[in-house]
């Protein structure tokens, strides 16, 4: 896929769940509970025991019904790691400028994490597609997405950390192109309960959240 349909496919969805579990297969077990309820974008983190494995597994058995990415990506050699194993787009919590550089040189989709304005601005400038924006409710949530929208209305951002089913509707007003959700969505305990149906409902609950704000901004 093409880095610009990736793109588009982010913010069509509106959603990038990020993907943390104890092992490769709790991983695709949540990605398979993601994709039944509608929510067909993911990034697995780094964190996860293998966890570049586990995009290679799900670039091959899913690719061509979910987009895969990378998350908790700190450093370039790692980022083309991620990409030889499928992943369609790199996330870090945090600003690495030769990540950018290698994710542009190979034209994947790159979203650097950063919290103040010099940081986004510095991504932005350093060639990022969107500015992932962690943690943001340490500082203020969609409020403080709000603000910094408000000067940089040509940076695109994706909130992480404190994004809720009860906070979601907030950010998206507040400007956010796509949320990034973490234990709200991906619920571990439920799948290690057996009950992949509760991730599976809460994806459709942030689906129609997502629906709901792009009907009023079409």
């Amino acid at each position: 896929m093409h880095k610009s349909e990736v793109l588009q496919k982010i913010r069509e969805v509106g959603l990038v769940p990020v993907l943390r579990a104890d092992s490769e297969e709790e991983a695709l077990a949540i990605a398979y509970a993601l994709e039944a309820g509608g929510v067909t974008v993911l990034e697995v983190t780094m964190t996860v025991p293998g966890a570049i494995d586990a995009i290679r597994r799900l670039a091959s058995e899913a690719g061509d019904r979910i987009l895969v990415g990378a998350g908790t990506v700190l450093d370039p050699e790692t980022a083309r790691a991620c990409m030889l194993a499928g992943a369609q787009f790199i996330v870090s919590p945090a600003l690495n400028l030769r990540t950018i550089e290698l994710c542009r040189r190979y034209n994947v989709a790159v979203f650097p994490g950063g919290l103040t304005p010099t940081e986004i601005v510095t991504a932005w400038e350093a060639g990022a597609d969107a500015v992932k924006v962690f943690p943001c409710s340490a500082v203020g949530g969609a409020k403080y997405l709000k603000a910094i929208k408000a000067p940089l209305p040509q940076i695109e951002l994706i909130p992480t950390g404190g994004v809720s089913l009860a906070t979601a509707a907030e950010f998206l007003e507040a400007g956010a192109i796509a949320l990034g959700v973490g234990g709200d969505l991906v619920d571990n305990k439920a799948i290690r309960a057996g009950k992949p149906e509760v991730i599976t409902e809460n994806a459709r609950k942030y689906l129609e959240i997502v629906a709901a704000h792009q009907g009023k901004t079409s």
